[in-house]
């Protein structure tokens, strides 16, 4: 999600910061699956600040039209019903339960074989069986089975926790990112519906207690009725910040005037990981592809009541160079439900600057119990068949962190990230006064403006949060299509764009759940 964009009646305007490829026309490097985290020049090139840990931790962020789904790991995860239980209990989202999400997920996807139960939606998922994988996720699943774990009834399903296949969001070794499905070429051809791309944006202005214009970075104002912000955890806020959206002590130090003094970047979150490596037997590789193709999903003791805390996966590691056996391979340990809060913020007015970003990992100490327990869990699966007679030695931590202190000690040094970043712009219900959004993801005390994206997430989800920032946009698209025409018609920029057809009725009466009659996801058609 790199853009903002602007409604008037039915027309939209997407504003997107990076290029705008035909949805046939995305380079390898965004298509490949195997393929991660693109390059510098489709990259927003951001980095954290040391912080707890000591080290700074590139932020990968797909700057291009379809945002990080153009280089991330394609996962297609639905949220476990936990998440939805906590937000509505701790936040107030009450008008978001597990049951009311999945009509939204399954009118996105297009399911080729299992994995989703939508067939006709733009979004192309797919469960991936046990000969789909790579012979080390073969393994590693087989391995964890022998150690005692429960094989995963399915991942997308009432019950997803154990160990199996993904499912996917990739198809024949392609990514199939959100300008290639949502933006695809039969939505980009209608009339009402302009791309603006290589245009990064300045800020909002607000007059009146409303967002009327947006200034992009060259100075030059465009005025419209209703404006959606969706550039992502890390860019939406430091609009909204040069807009004179944002903490006081951050603003005032940059002349920046206060419209709203409101803790903007103050509850950002990801998963923190755990990177074990290990030598393997370089004829035991075998078959390295898809990259991404396994997880167990398990709740450490530390969890929470009905939540689960840990993931554990595998990727190949191409150079063996450092491995007595000339191959080696990871087994990674991330914490889903982390404690630990990091913070956002601008130090420049400039908006090509980047903003400070600090992780926060580790800042609560409580996220350092169910690491090390991943860690543990990590060691007893190496040791069944076939991982142990494939696996050489465990090269790090290795020796020097054989006991929980001493894995406790190695953690500062080799955490690195999911990047799965959000919580910068929180939603909650009308009685959290920390959410900076409503439940229809408008900015509290400012009309006309909403922000749609990962950064509105309550606190981390338990998955990979690009299929359900996807899905929370329709939820909120589909809500605002209760409005009368010519009031608020919304565009979810690189993640989802709803308008009415030609023909819809609107009411504003309509079913919990339902839609007016004519709404489909030929969504601009």
């Amino acid at each position: 999600m790199t853009s903002s964009s602007l409604v008037v009646a039915r027309q939209v305007l997407l504003i997107e910061a990076g290029k705008a490829y035909a949805p046939n026309a995305y380079l390898n490097i965004m298509r490949r699956q195997d393929m991660l985290s693109g390059d510098a020049a489709h990259d927003w090139g951001f980095a954290s600040t040391p912080g707890v840990i000591g080290r700074l931790i590139p932020r990968n962020r797909g700057k291009v039209l379809a945002g990080t789904s153009a280089i991330n790991g394609a996962v297609a995860m639905r949220l476990p019903q936990s998440d939805h239980a906590r937000w509505a209990a701790v936040y107030g989202l009450t008008d978001f339960a597990w049951e009311d999400a999945q009509p939204h997920y399954r009118s996105l996807e297009r399911t080729s074989g299992a994995g989703g139960q939508g067939k006709d939606g733009p979004f192309p998922i797919h469960q991936l069986g046990m000969e789909e994988v790579s012979d080390l996720h073969s393994a590693f699943v087989a391995s964890t089975l022998a150690a005692g774990f429960k094989p995963m009834a399915g991942f997308n399903t009432p019950e997803p926790l154990g160990v199996g296949p993904y499912v996917m969001n990739a198809r024949m070794g392609q990514r199939l990112n959100t300008g290639m499905t949502l933006l695809n070429d039969d939505v980009r051809a209608r009339p009402n519906l302009t791309i603006r791309d290589e245009t990064p944006v300045d800020r909002v202005i607000v007059e009146g207690g409303r967002g009327v214009r947006v200034r992009l970075a060259d100075g030059a104002e465009i005025a419209r009725v209703e404006i959606i912000l969706s550039a992502g955890t890390y860019v939406s806020p430091a609009i909204l910040m040069r807009s004179g959206i944002g903490p006081r002590a951050v603003l005032d130090p940059l002349g920046i005037p206060v419209i709203a003094d409101l803790p903007v970047g103050k509850r950002l979150q990801d998963h923190p990981i755990m990177p074990t490596v290990w030598a393997i037997r370089a004829e035991a590789v075998g078959l390295t592809f898809p990259p991404i193709g396994a997880m167990l999903w398990e709740a450490s003791p530390h969890a929470a009541p009905g939540e689960a805390d840990i993931n554990i996966t595998t990727m190949p590691i191409a150079d063996g160079g450092g491995s007595p056996t000339g191959a080696m391979f990871l087994l990674a340990a991330a914490l889903v439900r982390p404690k630990s809060k990091g913070s956002l913020r601008i130090d420049s007015i400039d908006p090509a600057a980047s903003p400070v970003i600090d992780l926060g990992f580790l800042r609560d100490s409580a996220d350092r119990g169910p690491l090390i327990e991943a860690v543990e869990i990590i060691r007893k699966i190496a040791t069944h068949a076939p991982f142990v007679d494939m696996v050489g030695m465990e090269l790090m931590p290795g020796a020097a962190a054989q006991d929980r202190a001493g894995i406790n000690a190695a953690l500062a040094g080799a955490l690195v990230t999911y990047q799965h970043p959000t919580s910068t712009v929180p939603m909650g219900g009308d009685n959290d006064p920390t959410a900076l959004v409503d439940s229809q993801r408008r900015v509290r005390g400012i009309a006309g403006l909403r922000v749609v994206d990962a950064s509105i997430w309550p606190d981390v989800p338990s998955v990979a949060m690009g299929f359900p920032s996807i899905m929370l946009a329709e939820h909120i698209v589909r809500s605002m299509m209760w409005q009368k025409p010519g009031q608020n018609v919304m565009a979810g920029l690189d993640q989802v764009m709803d308008l009415r057809p030609e023909g819809a009725s609107w009411s504003s009466t309509g079913p919990k759940g339902t839609m007016p009659e004519g709404f489909s996801h030929r969504w601009l058609e």
